[in-house]
């Protein structure tokens, strides 16, 4: 899903449908309608602040690894946080954009032959492939640079106080307590039967901690009650694993041209996952029991509309690629 991110058909069952899970407001959310918008501003700024300019193709090799492909759940998820706190747009424009971006280069290196060795991401070959290893690794380094410095702009528009807020959670998401820990753990854990409760602690940190920051970056962009944003972390958390479960099942269930990267890739590395561990019908229960679990933080979260929030939820879970 690109522009235009819509909900699919359900391709994992789930306990609860869309009208029985509690919501902060039973008025109906077009969920299409609000991410079209919300792309485009998106989109528009990408493409304003990842330069085509920088020196020996370096430029070119960032804009292929950002624009023009992705989900974009990331961004959205902080600017449905920012909404539901009512707060500043510039700064959850910046933060939402800086996301994005540390999840693309995270992606172009887990592609490289040192890592995952894949030659197909959004559809296309991968940065490597394309540009070759090394300006592929400095692509990466040079996404992660910019998206600090997207979170710390000259002038008023975002507060001083609060562009540290938000480089420290990207910082905390990104690193070694985050995805850079839980990618560390996925490449020493091939071969390994892990536990349930290993799996989890490594697709929080590889996946789920990028996830759940968005969404405590979206609520540090405004202001909320300590309850509220707890609320809301606790949903990031719970739609941060689901959106592993998922992938872990459509990495079995769905063809590469579906999902736009290699399927089957985790079972020919022998890479632990919920469906080797749980099974596939396991796994998708599970799926559904932290769908539940992500629309019950919100309803406790008491703020008065997280409708954007609930549907993201459901597209994650009931996501077909």
């Amino acid at each position: 899903m690109d522009a235009g991110v819509t909900p699919t058909m359900a391709a994992v069952p789930t306990p609860l449908g869309p009208s029985t899970v509690p919501t902060a407001l039973h008025a109906p959310f077009d969920l299409g309608a609000w991410s079209h918008a919300q792309l485009a501003r998106v989109e528009d700024a990408l493409s304003r602040w990842v330069c085509s300019d920088a020196p020996a193709g370096l430029g070119e090799a960032m804009r292929y690894a950002v624009l023009d492909g992705g989900k974009r759940l990331r961004p959205l998820l902080v600017l449905a946080a920012s909404e539901a706190v009512g707060g500043l747009d510039e700064a959850a424009l910046r933060a939402a954009c800086s996301v994005e971006l540390i999840h693309a280069y995270s992606l172009v290196h887990d592609d490289m032959p040192c890592m995952d060795n894949d030659v197909l991401r959004r559809g296309k070959p991968t940065v490597h492939v394309r540009f070759g290893e090394a300006r592929a690794l400095l692509a990466g380094d040079a996404l992660q640079a910019l998206a600090f410095g997207l979170l710390t702009p000259e002038g008023p528009q975002v507060p001083p106080a609060m562009q540290a807020t938000l480089c420290r959670m990207l910082a905390q998401a990104a690193g070694a307590d985050g995805m850079a820990g839980g990618q560390a753990i996925d490449l020493a854990s091939v071969g390994r039967a892990l536990s349930e409760a290993e799996l989890r602690q490594m697709h929080r940190l590889k996946t789920g901690a990028l996830l759940q920051g968005s969404v405590v970056m979206g609520a540090a962009c405004g202001q909320a009650a300590p309850a509220a944003l707890a609320a809301l972390s606790q949903y990031g958390a719970a739609l941060g694993l689901a959106f592993q479960v998922v992938d872990d099942i459509l990495d079995v269930t769905a063809d590469s041209a579906t999902l736009g990267k290699t399927a089957g890739k985790d079972a020919a590395s022998d890479k632990p996952t919920y469906v080797s561990l749980l099974g596939l019908e396991r796994a998708q229960a599970h799926a559904g029991e932290l769908r539940i679990e992500a629309h019950a933080a919100l309803a406790a979260s008491g703020l008065p509309d997280t409708r954007a929030l609930a549907a993201l939820a459901d597209m994650v879970v009931n996501r077909s690629h």
